[in-house]
């Protein structure tokens, strides 16, 4: 895979479970692990960029590129699953030498929050659920257009016009970046080969049992963007009821993506929840 050291994108490195892991680390303090979306080019700096920076100065903020993603790396014959990313996460965690973190996740990252605090759930303290999946919807159009998306700028540009209510955060510029992002050498391959049509079997895949979900007794903040095209307000509403601990927090004027959209107003209520003692 080809890479450049003066991209932003690329961290450290880590072994994490015999898997070479791009990461971020970033402040000091009691850990927060940020898990990014799905979306076609994304990695952890993408996702996280304009938040990391002020949650890093009370917190010691780590963001991983997912198997699959960014610039972690993309051993040949990988499956790409539940149980490969939750394994991923933990020798994550493992690697680092960390007993426990909170755990923000975003969309898919969301999804595997959640399950992540299902399976290991002495390892979270607290958890965040933006625009998250994690439970059976009916697969949206904007959805289905993310995960089926083939490597063009018109493409891109159609697919990020549907991530912000705000279309003046969209431009060409960064389309194209995210485009020239999507076609890196090796990350298509990976991506198309995670999600092909028919795509509702994924967003099944991805749910956790709502038992489970019951079963969370962390404290849990879930935020939405009141218009997200990708992922419906209704599963944080379905979180928001299923987790005893909850609070639910939307964003009005608001898309799929909070952390950009309302960076500030998103890093103070995510750092103020996670300040929170108990």
């Amino acid at each position: 895979m080809s890479t450049t050291t003066t991209s932003p994108e690329i961290g450290k490195s880590i072994n994490a479970g015999g898997l070479m892991t791009n990461y971020h680390d970033m402040g000091s303090g009691f850990p927060v692990l940020m898990i990014h979306g799905s979306g076609p080019g994304v990695s952890a700096w993408v996702n996280w960029r304009l938040v990391m920076p002020e949650l890093s100065k009370h917190r010691r903020v780590l963001a991983p590129d997912m198997a699959g993603f960014g610039f972690t790396e993309r051993p040949e014959g990988m499956v790409y699953n539940m149980d490969t990313w939750v394994d991923q996460a933990v020798a994550f965690i493992d690697a680092l030498d960390l007993p426990q973190v909170d755990l923000v996740g975003n969309s898919f990252g969301g999804a595997l929050a959640l399950a992540l605090t299902i399976r290991r759930p002495e390892r979270i303290r607290r958890l965040v659920l933006m625009g998250a999946v994690g439970v059976s919807f009916p697969i949206t159009p904007a959805l289905d257009a993310v995960w089926g998306y083939e490597p063009s700028f018109e493409n891109m540009r159609s697919i990020m016009d549907v991530f912000a209510y705000d279309r003046g955060l969209i431009n060409d510029e960064l389309a194209k970046l995210r485009y020239e992002a999507s076609i890196r050498p090796g990350f298509h391959e990976s991506y198309a080969s995670m999600f092909p049509a028919p795509r509702q079997r994924w967003v099944d895949a991805l749910a956790s049992n709502e038992a489970d979900i019951a079963r969370i007794d962390k404290e849990t903040l879930i935020i939405h963007g009141r218009e997200d095209q990708v992922i419906p307000l209704d599963n944080s509403l379905r979180f928001a009821n299923l987790i005893s601990r909850s609070q639910l927090h939307v964003f009005g004027r608001c898309g799929h993506w909070t952390q950009i959209e309302h960076a500030a107003r998103f890093a103070r209520l995510v750092g103020d929840f996670l300040a929170e003692a108990g």
